[in-house]
């Protein structure tokens, strides 16, 4: 074996080794936080400010507790190596870690109400409509739910996509709590169904209804988006908060090119792309429409 290789072993039998009253279980300090900022900058364009250190080292723990790694510095080498001795896994596991999965039903709900109002004036069929921060499927199933409300379920194609892949399995599932926030009794009704027995208390999206919508990972730091044909709709919601100002731009530039004129942009409520006025025209409120 190189003294490379011996030099960045393979992950370690792991150890249990509770740390005691006051003590920090992994040795980590100002170096390995600014070396998991670059990573997961270059890796996702999320920016992560200096405050970030706290929720890194909690996510991350988790990972060198499963890999047995005792130190930030030993898992980053190991991850980070020539060789690719981690493999494309562990990166995923990385990734997957320092993502935000904040999401509900009808989150934002003005928005669906201007898509519905939006899809009943595009006649052209078929209709694309792309969810590019799927998360746990809530958004991508309201979209869904607002489709088939507002126009049928035919000639309409929902992609849902995120960088989280965990998150994804869970989006694919349709499955959630009974009493998940954003649901009114009639959409329950109209989408779901009800679990029974040892599934009591759990819901799954009806089958016409989660037909619409196809999950697939996709990093939007890609410099090739493969996404098939344009599209009339894109949510892109509360993700562009997490990229700095270059980051932003090259991600609108992105999504304008996959994007039929005159469609419409469906942005968080924090966030104002004015500064793109030649990419996109404020439609309505965090509306906006690709020129």
């Amino acid at each position: 074996m190189s003294a490379v290789l011996s030099a960045v072993p393979a992950p370690p039998v792991r150890v249990d080794t509770a740390a005691g009253p006051g003590e920090q279980e992994f040795t980590f300090g100002p170096a390995d936080f600014e070396r998991i900022r670059q990573l997961i900058y270059q890796r996702a364009g999320i920016s992560l400010h200096a405050g970030k250190q706290a929720m890194v080292y909690s996510r991350l723990s988790r990972r060198l507790r499963e890999t047995g790694y005792r130190s930030f510095a030993s898992y980053l080498e190991w991850l980070e190596h020539p060789q690719g001795l981690a493999g494309e896994h562990e990166w995923q596991e990385f990734v997957n870690c320092l993502t935000t999965n904040l999401t509900s039903f009808f989150r934002e709900e003005h928005h669906f109400v201007e898509l519905a109002r939006d899809l009943k004036t595009r006649h052209a069929r078929p209709l694309r409509i792309w969810c590019n921060a799927a998360s746990t499927g809530e958004e991508p199933y309201s979209i869904a739910m607002t489709v088939a409300e507002s126009i049928g379920h035919h000639g309409v194609s929902i992609l849902a996509s995120d960088i989280d892949t965990k998150v994804l399995a869970t989006a694919a599932r349709g499955v959630y709590a009974a009493d998940s926030r954003g649901l009114s009794p009639e959409r329950l009704r109209a989408h779901f169904l009800r679990g029974k027995g040892t599934n009591s208390g759990h819901i799954r999206v009806k089958p016409e209804t989660a037909k619409l919508v196809e999950f697939r990972a996709h990093n939007l730091m890609d410099l090739r988006w493969s996404l098939g044909d344009p599209f009339d709709c894109v949510f892109c919601r509360n993700v562009m908060i997490y990229f700095d100002a270059p980051t932003q731009r090259r991600v609108l530039e992105r999504i304008h090119r996959v994007m039929k004129p005159g469609g419409l942009l469906y942005v968080g409520h924090s966030e104002n792309f004015s500064e793109s006025k030649d990419l996109f025209r404020l439609r309505g409120k965090t509306i906006y429409e690709r020129v």
